[in-house]
This record gives structure tokens, C-alpha cells and sequence, in this order.
């Protein structure tokens, strides 16, 4: 069987036309992976119990992928994260399992994810430092695609769930446009925010379920990044950096700059930065909504930090929920023509630093929380290290439904500074 570590699923489906790998192939290596390291990792809330039948064609075929356990299967039990709530299956699957499912992907199981995709941490631990947050809240899905568990694994983000832990665990880890990709079978948790997106080792395993999952044509890199004007602007901006972030920043600016690309300060107005406690409102008001009925059954077992926001929430006022979406909304527009007029993406910070030590919280989601809210696509870039050689991240941020220049401009960075 050959090596499974470094192919892309593009060069896996070559494999499958060429008859040098059975569809299974994949799957078993993964499996043999995770019989090695998941009782160190601890990424699986719940793995398949059998061997999947051969798959189907597809832009997937054969790729296993992990599933974060707070989304709709119907052949496999989902908590939510929780030690208070389990359902055997639902009645059908989520959309992106069913299209996943389409495109001939194998699901592997479902990862772990902290308590109803907040703040409360699961038992993962970070596959390149088990002392330390993998983040959260897709804990299960950075780390099981960091370790080499599964090649592509499916996430949430509602403040930093994706961006975060692809920074801390060293993948890519892609956020869409708010919605692209449907929610629906996906607990909600604040429905202005929730965003699907997506994990893998390389930048080729984003874009290929991105164009499979929205029938987008695919990704191909540009001959430089000629012509191309990237903004710096971190939200917040009035936040301190800290050293190592901002050494991160400086060192992807020069990656960009040798492919080709401007890179540039962007002069972004101070309400931006005010976003981030506009998002915490919105999270919080929602999350008092959507989730009334467990806080009313079962707030005496959950967490605090999760009762925390709910009654946080419960306690806004609307008039502060409204004005926290129209701020927003009136930001929107001013950022695309920033788009339009000034820069194709801004490079910002992921993260505050590398993977904090300890498992009893999984990192501050600062730096994408007013990014979330917006409703832009935004992609963690896993080059650079931090204290210790730990991972350290940078995203790039697009306009919305600008998904697929923004991975153009990532493909064709990695493919002139791999």
C-alpha cells in the first residue's frame, strides 16, 4: 500500500485512475493511524464501526473524512459535545454530509467538540504538544487532520473555531462566506454567525472541496501574485501584537512579496475594531435564544462558562442585539469597497501566540471574531513557528463571496514559496 502522508486528494484520485490504489486504501491507512495515536491525541468522539463499502465516483472518492460532533449523521451517535445530551442518529444527514457522502467520501466518524461548540474544552489534546489546547471549538477536527488521522475533517466557527485550532495544530484551516456552505443539520448556537469550514494539510485540500461541495470550477494557481495588493490590518488593530504574531505577519508579507504581490498597510476606520465587542453581543443574545431549552433543562450540569454567556445573553436587551447587526451591517459595505478599491485580501493575525499550555481552555478567538461577524471567508496559513516550535498562523481575509480569489491568491503562495 503506499505512503498516504503527503498525497493530496488530487493526486489520490490520479491514483484511483491510474489502478495504483484500491478506493479503500485510504482509509485503512488512517484507520492503522488512528489505532496508533488516538489514545494520546483523543481527537474521536465516535469512530465508524466497519468498513465502509467502496465508494462511488466522485471529486471525494475514497477520501476519508472527519465530521465535528455537533453536526447531523444518521448512521452515527452525535452529543454536541456534551456529557448531558446523546442522540443514536438523525433522522437523515446534514446537507454537507450528504454531500460529502455524494462525492464519494468515506466518514470516518464523528471528532470531538467542545460542550455545544463553546468554550468548555473537550479531551483532545494538541497532536504536536499533548500539554497543550489543540483550541477549540473544533477541537477534534484540527487535531485528527494535524496528526495525519484523516486528510480533511469539518468544522464550525461562530468567534475562532476554525482559524484558531488550524493556528495552534499547524493546518490550513478554511472558513467560507457565512452561509455558502448551508448549516442546516449543524446545532445552532448564535444563527448569524455559525459558519461550516474545513481542515487539511495542504492548501490543495481546501481548494478541492470547496470547488466539490459548491460546484465552483477549481481552484488553479496564477502565474505570480503580479499585481496583487494584500492590506495588512488585524482586528483588532489597537490591540498590541504581540512580538512572535508580529514577526509571523512579517515574515508572510516578505512570502508574498516575493511572489509577486504589494503588500500594504490598510487604513481601516476605528468602528472596525469595535466589531469585536459588537460580536460578543450578537453571540451572546443568540446563543440566550437558541439554546433556552437546554439552559432550561440542564443549566445546573453544564458548564460555566457556558451558563456565563447564556445568561449574559438572556439579559441583553434587543435594542443592544439591534444595534450590535446594524453596526455590522453598515461595515459590510465599507469593507467591500475597501476590497473594490484598495487590496484583493488582508493578511492578519490568527491567533494571540502559539497553543497556550494547559487543557482547561482552548485560547482566545480575538483576532476572528470581528472577521466572523462580517461574514468574510477567511484561511489560517500554517507557516510559521512560535515559542517552543509551536505553530503559529496567519489568515488571509476576503470580501465576501470572494472564496475563490482568496484561495487563488493562497494556491498560487504556496506554490511559488512552498
Amino acid at each position: 500500500m503506499p505512503a498516504f502522508d503527503e498525497i493530496s486528494i488530487d493526486t489520490f484520485q490520479a491514483r484511483l485512475a491510474r489502478g495504483e490504489s484500491q478506493p479503500l486504501d485510504w482509509w485503512h491507512a488512517c484507520r492503522a493511524r488512528i489505532a496508533e495515536r488516538e489514545p494520546e491525541v483523543q481527537a474521536w468522539q465516535h469512530l465508524a464501526d466497519a468498513t465502509p463499502p467502496p465508494p462511488g465516483e466522485g471529486r471525494l472518492a475514497g477520501v476519508p473524512v472527519g465530521i465535528k460532533d455537533i453536526i447531523d449523521t444518521r448512521d452515527m451517535p452525535i452529543g454536541w459535545g456534551t456529557d448531558y445530551l446523546h442522540s443514536p442518529g438523525a433522522l437523515m444527514d446534514a446537507p454537507l454530509v450528504s454531500l460529502l457522502r455524494e462525492q464519494g467520501a468515506l466518514i470516518m466518524g464523528k471528532t470531538v467538540s467542545t460542550e455545544m461548540a463553546y468554550f468548555t474544552p473537550g479531551r483532545t489534546r494538541n497532536p504536536l504538544d499533548p500539554a497543550r489546547t489543540p483550541g477549540g471549538s473544533s477541537s477534534g477536527s484540527a487535531a485528527a487532520v494535524a496528526d495525519g488521522m484523516v486528510p480533511l475533517s469539518f468544522g464550525t466557527q461562530t468567534a475562532g473555531s476554525i482559524i484558531r485550532p488550524a493556528s495552534f495544530c499547524g493546518v490550513f484551516g478554511f472558513k467560507p462566506t457565512f452561509d455558502l456552505v448551508s448549516c442546516a443539520g449543524a446545532k445552532a448556537f448564535s444563527p448569524s454567525l455559525d459558519t461550516l469550514g474545513w481542515f487539511a494539510r495542504t492548501i490543495d485540500d481546501i481548494c478541492t472541496p470547496f470547488s466539490a461541495l459548491t460546484r465552483a470550477p477549481a481552484i488553479t494557481a496564477l502565474p505570480s501574485l503580479a499585481g496583487v495588493r494584500v492590506g495588512l490590518r488585524s482586528l483588532p488593530g489597537d490591540e498590541a501584537l504581540a512580538p512572535e504574531v508580529r514577526q509571523a505577519l512579517d515574515e508572510v508579507a516578505g512570502r508574498l512579496e516575493r511572489a509577486g504581490a504589494e503588500v500594504v498597510p490598510l487604513p481601516l476606520d476605528g468602528r472596525f475594531d469595535g466589531l469585536v465587542e459588537e460580536q460578543k453581543v450578537v453571540m451572546a443574545y443568540e446563543a440566550a435564544q437558541t439554546l433556552a431549552g437546554e439552559y432550561r433543562q440542564f443549566a445546573d450540569r453544564m458548564g460555566p462558562k457556558l451558563v456565563e454567556l447564556l445568561e449574559a445573553g438572556r439579559a441583553l436587551p434587543f435594542v443592544r442585539y439591534r444595534e450590535a447587526r446594524a453596526q455590522a451591517a453598515a461595515l459590510q459595505p465599507v469593507l467591500s469597497r475597501a476590497f473594490a478599491e484598495q487590496v484583493d485580501v488582508i493578511l492578519a493575525a490568527s491567533a494571540q501566540g502559539v497553543a497556550p499550555k494547559g487543557l482547561d481552555a482552548t485560547g482566545d478567538p480575538l483576532y476572528c471574531r470581528a472577521w466572523t461577524l462580517l461574514g468574510v471567508p477567511c484561511l489560517n496559513l500554517p507557516l510559521c513557528r512560535g515559542e517552543g516550535g509551536m505553530p503559529l498562523g496567519v489568515q488571509l481575509v476576503g470580501d465576501r463571496f470572494g472564496d475563490e480569489r482568496l484561495l487563488t491568491i493562497a494556491r498560487t503562495l504556496m506554490q511559488a514559496t512552498p
